[in-house]
């Protein structure tokens, strides 16, 4: 597995820069993270809150990370809905 960031198939400059800002700054540092934590994160860090669509960029790329798929960060849009939904419930 590689350790640049950016190989990850979502992981461009910006979003590798997002990551950067939490310390993250290798592909192995994304194994066995909590996407939604690392998320909350970089809202933190940015000083607001981030596109939801970035969850599941970050969803991609922890489960690349982990030795899954290299899948379209769409692919994890519902999973990211179902997830924030859940949270939400009382």
């Amino acid at each position: 597995m590689t350790s640049n960031l950016t190989d990850l198939l979502n992981v461009g400059r910006a979003v590798a820069a997002r990551f950067e800002r939490i310390g993250i700054t290798r592909v192995d540092q994304l194994h066995g993270r909590d996407p939604l934590d690392l998320y909350e994160r970089i809202s933190a860090a940015g000083g607001k809150r981030e596109d939801p669509c970035l969850l599941d960029t970050i969803m991609s790329a922890v489960r690349q990370a982990e030795g899954g798929p290299a899948l379209p960060w769409w692919h994890y849009t519902p999973e990211r809905k179902r997830l924030l939904a859940e949270r939400q419930t009382p």
